[in-house]
């Protein structure tokens, strides 16, 4: 019975091009949920595919939607919609609470990535102005692929030596702009500000009209 139900929520995927593919995306959300393939992990699974199918359907280019986030935090909400869709039919509601959480978490996406590019922008600045490095950008890039950096990734990216690479992290650890601890043998280089907006959940202040989106 699984395998048939599975089946043919596969196939509402692949021939609903002619439904918004965010309603796709809640409705195929339902099914799946309601057909809980696995005995542990099927809800995981679930919200993992919610993002792919944004990804597959065009609507973003790398699976970066934590979604995951808006359904733990209104938990309670989500499960009563969904036994609502089995009990009563309820889908209205259940595509609006999903709706609602990809527009939250789409806004907070936004201003997380605004303040990272603004925080990018202070350190490229101040790699210029105090370090031999100048505008290197792969330097820039290695402190925020990561929260945190290793003397070895800037010898490899940069190209540099490792006196050269271990003066310039050593530089933005005396601006602040980096911390420094020992692990074993290693130092690792921590960009604390880039960790605290990864941690930081954005606020959304609210705005004109919200009640009326969905």
């Amino acid at each position: 019975m699984i395998l048939e139900k599975l089946g043919n929520w596969a196939e509402f995927l692949n021939t609903s091009e002619d439904i918004d593919p965010l309603v796709v995306m809640a409705i195929a959300h339902y099914q799946f949920e309601a057909i809980h393939p696995f005995e542990d992990g099927s809800g995981r699974t679930g919200r993992i595919l919610n993002v792919l199918q944004l990804v597959q359907a065009g609507l973003l280019n790398a699976p970066i939607l934590y979604l995951s986030r808006y359904i733990i935090q209104n938990k309670d909400e989500y499960y009563r919609l969904l036994l609502a869709v089995t009990v009563e039919g309820a889908w209205e509601e259940w595509i609006r609470f999903l709706l609602r959480g990809i527009d939250e978490t789409a806004t907070r996406t936004l201003r997380k990535i605004d303040r990272i590019q603004d925080l990018q922008e202070e350190f490229r600045i101040d790699i210029k102005a105090h370090t031999s490095a100048g505008s290197n950008a792969d330097l820039l890039d290695v402190l925020f692929e990561n929260p945190y950096a290793r003397i070895n990734q800037v010898v490899t990216r940069c190209g540099v030596s490792r006196p050269t690479a271990t003066g310039w992290l050593n530089a933005l650890v005396q601006r602040e702009l980096l911390f420094d601890i020992k692990i074993g043998r290693e130092r690792l280089f921590v960009n604390t500000r880039l960790m605290r907006i990864l941690a930081q959940e954005e606020d959304l202040p609210p705005r004109p009209g919200d009640e009326r989106l969905f």
